[in-house]
């Protein structure tokens, strides 16, 4: 641990998005003590929605310790969903079936934003509308995703549940069922994230890398930040927007940091034209997901483990890709699977597979956002929203649902 955040080795391989176009941004080194509104701490795509929302209303300064999108964002596959790795019935049972019904819903609306940002700003990052298929598996097999497709319509969510015989039909995969649900996207991660910096900056914002942070000192209505620098950052409102690199004293709620992997393909040229439309995902553990790119390219993970150290090591990166090929060839035989690139990276997992955010506990005019679970870029637009409320001197009528405790 160094700084005010632990530092995790966030990923290994290289990633697909580590090449795209796009991604340079005007950053610069601390030179004199600073005053703005508000300083956000961290500069990949938590950091980057917290900078694009507060920007319109407030002098923000964002502070990376590294370069700009190299974290955790890079290692992304940027299946941007509202369904959590939690089905609802089974959010239901740990949190009530009122609250999880909130989170899913929350959720949709949270996916309608993001793609409205991207298309008002014009942010060039293959944003592309999707379905979602989530097939059944070992964890949850076709009665069980009856149920939870049936949950989700009842509660106004566009799912609905495909029988083996509809499943084989439509997509050529024998499973014993699926839900197929509307609303989903996927998009270039580094590029969203860099787009949203560079309006923020357009906006007024400053961007300082590498920065790092070094300590904290509250004092009144303000926070002051120690840097490397040596220069005193001053602001009214701190948003830590780390990763999964945890803030020091920010409670995690048994939160931790896991493994996994993933590969991008040689461009496809003989790739079934559903599977351009959809993400798919199955309902195992460890599970298999596969999305496609703009480029004709497919994208798949999984095979999570329960360590933080083990996607660091490139001996179980080529293991991975072995076994995550085999699975892929299963599923759908008819496809050439050739490794392009493979990267591994770390995750941060949580029980109830929901985030954290909102002001941190006995620290007055701090705030964290913690992307817990599988809906990383979901879960950043949604903090936005969060923090950006509470700045603001309003509250989020969700805020309760992914508060500290």
């Amino acid at each position: 641990m160094r700084g005010a955040t632990a530092h995790p080795h966030l990923r290994t391989g290289r990633s697909l998005w580590a090449d795209s176009p796009g991604l340079s941004l005007p950053s610069k080194r601390l030179s004199q003590p600073l005053d703005v509104d508000v300083v956000v701490i961290g500069a990949g795509i938590s950091g980057a929605f917290m900078a694009y929302d507060l920007s319109h209303d407030f002098h923000v300064a964002v502070l990376e310790c590294n370069a700009p999108l190299l974290g955790s964002t890079i290692a992304s596959t940027a299946m941007l969903q509202w369904e959590l790795d939690s089905p609802a019935l089974a959010l239901a049972e740990q949190i009530g079936l009122a609250d999880a019904s909130r989170v899913y819903q929350r959720s949709r609306r949270v996916v309608n934003d993001l793609i409205d940002i991207v298309r008002l700003e014009r942010i060039a990052c293959r944003l592309t509308p999707k379905a979602s298929l989530y097939l059944a598996g070992d964890a949850y097999g076709a009665r069980a995703l009856k149920s939870e497709a049936k949950l989700r319509t009842n509660i106004g969510l566009d799912s609905v549940f495909l029988r083996k015989d509809e499943l084989r039909e439509r997509f050529a995969i024998e499973r014993s069922g699926a839900i197929l649900s509307q609303g989903s996207a996927s998009a270039d991660p580094a590029q969203l994230a860099a787009g949203l910096l560079r309006r923020a900056i357009k906006r007024g914002a400053h961007l300082f890398a590498p920065e790092e942070v070094t300590g904290i000192m509250q004092g009144g209505d303000h926070v002051t930040l120690v840097n490397g620098s040596g220069f005193e950052v001053r602001a009214r409102h701190i948003v830590f927007c780390c990763g999964y690199a945890f803030p020091k004293g920010v409670p995690t709620n048994r939160a931790k940091i896991i493994s996994t992997w993933a590969l991008a393909s040689k461009p496809i040229g003989d790739m079934p034209e559903w599977l351009s439309k959809h993400l798919l995902w199955e309902a195992s553990d460890p599970y298999l997901y596969v999305r496609t790119t703009t480029d004709g390219r497919i994208i798949m993970g999984g095979e999570d483990e329960a360590s933080a150290d083990r996607q660091s090591d490139p001996i179980i990166l080529k293991e991975k890709g072995r076994t995550l090929t085999r699975k892929l060839k299963v599923l759908l035989p008819n496809i050439h699977f050739e490794i392009d690139y493979a990267w591994a990276g770390a995750f941060g997992h949580s029980t109830t597979s929901m985030p954290l955010i909102g002001a941190i506990p006995d620290m007055p005019n701090c705030h964290a956002v913690m992307g817990l679970g599988g809906n990383g870029i979901t879960f950043s637009a949604l903090a936005s929203q969060i923090v950006g409320a509470t700045v603001r001197g309003r509250r989020d009528p969700d805020a309760d649902l992914f508060a500290f405790t």
